[in-house]
């Protein structure tokens, strides 16, 4: 099979792989750029990597800061493209989104609730603005809304199935199905819902699939199957340049099939992660005591939370596993090993090339 090349609005990637966005200093620039110097689209996620300490007393400019940081440092080590990606739940995201595209990010990838009003805060429309959705009902809805309110759409589509790593757009009781609620199966759906959106703003809307894919063999399924391409995040923890310490890797590299979990997180959503010490010891000792000086996510009730969410991926990202939620997607389990990023872009291809 000929790898195709991605195209998102003005922007042409010369692969069909967008690195996921993953939150709280998973990936960061160098990640994203690594990413981006292999022909892929690096995202670089803006939630949670501002100062822990700094943030207590002005959380929105040091977020703010530290992510124009991470855009800087990625534009200095690639021409390549560098998406960013936001939360709409985040409390700050609409300093973070104006931020970025002041920087001259040209992505903006948005999920974690349906992100309605994301064209009212960027105007420009050489800005490309991704949503991520879960069905092609949540496609409708988000188009329907920038359309009718903004005389706008979407540049892209971003899919995410129910078998993603962190926080998911899907129920318990829909996770326990998922073939019924598979990539293949809730592909056409999305397709169906963009083709009126693509025929009144005469422009093709790429649907790019998330969630479960591990390898060359399944991006080939889904751009056979009518995908433009895929979103990848699992697959880049294990790199050498992804800046989570070793033993968050090393999480990866031990975990079974059966210790990959759903949890309920804080923010009122389900998750999935690597079962360890700190989520069993959740159900013995109930709730945390929490005290927020943050406010970062707007559904989340700190007086209510079982524990902070932040600062247990915090302590992923630092090492802290016996104190931290280790997020995942359902073949974090596959992975053996860790490699360069050119090592493994290049794997993709050659399985892609072969299929």
């Amino acid at each position: 099979m000929k790898v195709p090349k991605l195209q998102i609005g003005n922007i042409i990637s010369e692969i069909p792989i967008l690195q996921g966005g993953m939150g709280v200093r998973v990936s960061l620039s160098s990640l994203a750029s690594a990413v981006a110097n292999e022909g892929g689209i690096g995202t670089i996620a803006s939630v949670g990597i501002g100062d822990i300490e700094a943030s207590k007393h002005d959380y929105e400019r040091i977020s703010r800061e530290a992510m124009v940081r991470e855009i800087h440092r990625a534009q200095n080590l690639t021409d390549g493209h560098i998406a960013i990606n936001v939360m709409a739940v985040l409390s700050n995201v609409n300093d973070l989104v104006r931020a970025a595209v002041k920087e001259g990010i040209k992505i903006i990838v948005a999920g974690a609730s349906l992100p309605l009003r994301l064209p009212a805060v960027v105007e420009d429309s050489s800005v490309n603005l991704l949503p991520i959705i879960s069905c092609g009902r949540a496609a409708k809805l988000v188009l329907r809304a920038w359309d009718k309110r903004y005389g706008r759409t979407a540049d892209g589509i971003i899919l995410e199935g129910p078998l993603a790593g962190g926080h998911l757009g899907f129920s318990r009781e829909q996770l326990k199905e998922p073939e019924k609620y598979s990539l293949i199966n809730l592909l056409p759906d999305v397709i169906e819902a963009i083709k009126a959106y693509e025929d009144k703003f005469g422009k093709k809307i790429p649907v790019i699939v998330a969630g479960g894919i591990y390898d060359g063999k399944d991006i080939a399924r889904m751009l056979l199957a009518g995908a433009s391409g895929v979103q990848m995040a699992t697959r880049f923890v294990c790199t050498v340049e992804c800046d989570v310490s070793q033993k968050f890797k090393q999480a990866y590299l031990d975990a079974e099939e059966k210790d990959i979990v759903i949890i309920d997180s804080p923010v009122g959503l389900p998750g999935r992660a690597i079962r360890n010490k700190f989520l069993k010891n959740l159900k013995i000792k109930g709730k945390l005591k929490i005290n927020c000086p943050y406010k970062c996510l707007s559904t989340c009730n700190a007086n209510e939370a079982q524990y902070c969410i932040a600062l247990a991926l915090v302590n992923a990202y630092f090492g802290d596993l016996d104190n931290s939620v280790i997020f995942c997607g359902q073949n974090a389990f596959r992975i053996k090993k860790i490699v360069s990023v050119k090592e493994l872009i290049n794997e993709l291809i050659s399985e892609i090339e072969a299929f």
